[in-house]
């Protein structure tokens, strides 16, 4: 069995800057300040540890409250810039979702590190929710390790574990974060240079995979067949 773990941001779609105009805007409607975007880095993340980070920058306590307040001001902005940003699935993967959501061998999971309901948000709007029945998210870690390791104990949940004893965990993403929260549960990688990380430097971290892109639909699909299928 292969239980298939997709980061979304730069690997399913490319949401035309929606998650960082929203932020944005959201720092200036709910807290009056302006976001330096550029000095803090996103892909890869978590939403908790930007959240985190914009918070120390400007100084912002760490309270429940602003917490809530900055959850709930990011994900109703997102909700409107979803449908006037230019963004869109990524070229092969509605074909790869497609096909592995035909086999039973296979499971499709999310692990991302998007708030949860920023998350159903993007793939609802881009059609893709439906192809994930589960998955592990940003909500509440710092460190994408802590939410590789969520995913993990989701995997648990579903499966028997006799029949995990003989499953294969994959990460797909396009990110080093990626690649590393996958060695942290042991699971194999494909990398995918279609975020804002190039081939080179993805391929410095030793994924066990490496993809330009998922145009060619086949060499991705051949990873996840069963003996006797050939795609």
């Amino acid at each position: 069995m292969h239980i298939c773990l997709f980061d979304i941001d730069g690997t399913l779609i490319d949401s035309g800057g929606a998650g960082q105009h929203s932020i944005l805007h959201m720092l200036e409607d709910e807290f009056q300040v302006s976001a330096p975007i550029e000095g803090i880095p996103t892909a890869g993340r978590t939403d908790h540890s930007i959240m985190v980070d914009l918070f120390e920058y400007f100084k912002i306590e760490n309270t429940s409250t602003n917490r809530k307040r900055f959850e709930a001001g990011y994900l109703k902005l997102l909700a409107s810039n979803l449908k006037t940003r230019q963004g869109r699935v990524l070229p092969g993967i509605r074909d790869i979702l497609d096909t592995l959501a035909e086999h039973e061998h296979v499971d499709l999971g999310l692990l991302t590190g998007n708030f949860e309901q920023g998350a159903h948000q993007k793939l609802t709007h881009y059609d893709l929710h439906h192809f994930f029945e589960f998955g592990a998210y940003g909500d509440h870690h710092a460190d994408r390790n802590d939410v590789a390791h969520e995913a993990v104990r989701q995997i648990q949940l579903r499966h028997a574990p006799e029949l995990l004893t003989q499953a294969t965990i994959w990460v797909i993403g396009d990110t080093p974060s990626d690649i590393t929260c996958a060695r942290a549960i042991g699971a194999q990688v494909i990398a995918v240079a279609t975020g804002v990380y190039p081939l080179e430097e993805l391929e410095k971290c030793k994924p066990d995979y490496l993809f330009a892109h998922f145009e060619e639909i086949q060499p991705v699909l051949s990873l996840f067949a069963p003996p006797s299928v050939t795609f």
